[in-house]
């Protein structure tokens, strides 16, 4: 849901892969990334449309996704809970500003 946000509109598979992985550092399949937006959008926190279908794609359309209202209070919430985690926490090698 983060790659979604970051992205805005130009959320597609390709590009949310690569996010993900410059982000991480993981590799995640192409197969695993739509598996889980076809999840998320059975959920209600991204919505999907398709956009022209364009020649470089064999007259195939992207499939653009974005998040919805829950999404991204499903995100803050997330977020929020992460920040209460490591409260008090102090990592070894790591700088709090």
């Amino acid at each position: 849901m983060l790659a979604v946000l970051r992205l805005g509109d130009d959320a597609y598979g390709v590009p949310i892969r690569q996010e993900i992985v410059g982000c991480t550092g993981r590799d995640a399949s192409p197969g695993a990334i739509y598996t889980t937006l076809e999840r998320l959008e059975d959920k209600g926190l991204v919505r999907s449309r398709f956009g022209d279908p364009t020649p470089e794609r064999g007259g195939r359309a992207k499939r653009y996704f974005r998040l919805t209202v829950p999404g991204r209070q499903a995100l803050v919430r997330a977020q929020q809970s992460y920040q209460r985690l490591l409260d008090g926490v102090t990592l070894p090698g790591v700088s709090r500003a």
